[in-house]
Order: C-alpha cells, then structure tokens, then sequence
C-alpha cells in the first residue's frame, strides 16, 4: 500500500496546484493577453512560475500557518490588492473603447520592465494567492508527511510551470481570432469586467 512519502504525493501535488492555478482570474488574464501578443511571453511565464514555487514552499516550510496568525497582513494585501486591480480594470475599459488588431507577425509594445512589474503586481498583491498557495497548500502537503510533503510541492510546482508556459505560448493560437478589433474589444472588456468583480470582493471581504 502506497504512503504519502511516496511520489504519488507528487500526483497530488500537481491535481491540487492545477485546480487553484487554472481558475480564471487577473494573473492568467494578464499571461493571456501578453501571450496573444507575443510580448515578452518567456519573462512573464518566468515570473509567474517562480513566484507559485517561492509561495508553495513557502507554505511547506510553515510560513503558512505564520499567516493564518497576522490578519491584519492580510487585510492590508486585500486594501492594497483591490485598488490596483480597480486600476487596471479602468485600463482595461479604455482598450475596449479603441481595440487594437494583430497580425500574425506583429508583436506588443512595451518594455520588458514594465511588463515583468506588471506580472509581480497581479501575483503578489493578490491575496488569495497567500490564502489557497501558502495556507490551503501548505497544510494539504505538510499533512503528507517529511518526504511527501515535497513530491507534493514538486508536483504543484510542476503544475505551474506547465499552465503558464500553455497558456502564454498557446495564446498564439488565437492570433488569427484576434486580428479582429471586436475580438479585443470583447476580450478587454470581460478583463475590466473580471477586474471590477475581484476588486470589489476583495473589498467586501473586509
């Protein structure tokens, strides 16, 4: 019979880390939207994957049950969080009022620093990510013992990598969709839409 020190801990790992990762929210928007145009795709997948690998182990190594004791860090993320997906949500709102279009050779504009800043934002100014990656995570992988809990965070790590790097270098798969102007017009307003919506429960979970 199989134990939770064995690698299929990793299997666990990588259901649990794909289920809290591919749920529709401002990162996967935002990796979406520079996959579609081809804008600094590689830092971007970067950026998120690192950043789900520091916050996973970060919960296996306890830091997890540290958050579940400082409320006001978390309110303090949730304040913080909410205005500047309200921000982005304005952004959004103005692309969809002058859509671009994209030809199957054209690339995004925008800096690389800019866009790596971006990604930061939208992952560590989220306060879900603290409470599902490192609270949620880090008590399911520390309940699978010393040896287990780490095929756990491997295979959750591995999740991340494999969704992102999907989701931002498939993207280019709709180039020839959003060669329309309405495709970005519809695809930015659902962003300002979804940022709107999140922003405002962040809010309301005060």
């Amino acid at each position: 019979m199989l134990s939770n020190s064995d690698p299929t801990s990793a299997v666990v790992g990588f259901g649990v880390g794909l289920s809290l990762i591919i749920a529709i929210g401002a990162q996967n928007a935002f990796v979406l939207r520079q996959g579609l145009t081809r804008s600094h795709v590689l830092p971007i997948i970067l950026v998120c994957a690192v950043s789900d690998a520091i916050l996973i182990l970060a919960g296996i190594s306890g830091i997890g049950a540290l958050l579940e004791h400082a409320p006001s860090l978390i309110t303090f993320i949730r304040i913080v969080g909410a205005v500047f997906l309200l921000s982005y949500a304005v952004f959004a709102a103005k692309r969809a009022f002058h859509p671009q279009t994209l030809a199957p050779d054209q690339h995004g504009n925008g800096s690389r620093l800019a866009a790596v800043t971006m990604a930061l934002a939208l992952t560590w100014l989220n306060p879900h990510v603290y409470l599902d990656t490192v609270v949620l995570m880090g008590s399911i992988a520390n309940g699978r013992g010393e040896i287990g809990r780490w095929w756990f965070a491997a295979g959750a790590i591995t999740a991340s990598v494999g969704w992102f790097s999907g989701l931002g270098y498939g993207a280019r798969l709709l180039t020839p969709l959003f060669a329309k102007p309405n495709a970005w017009r519809i695809l930015d307003a659902l962003i300002a839409v979804m940022m709107t919506v999140l922003g405002i429960s962040l809010l309301t979970e005060l």
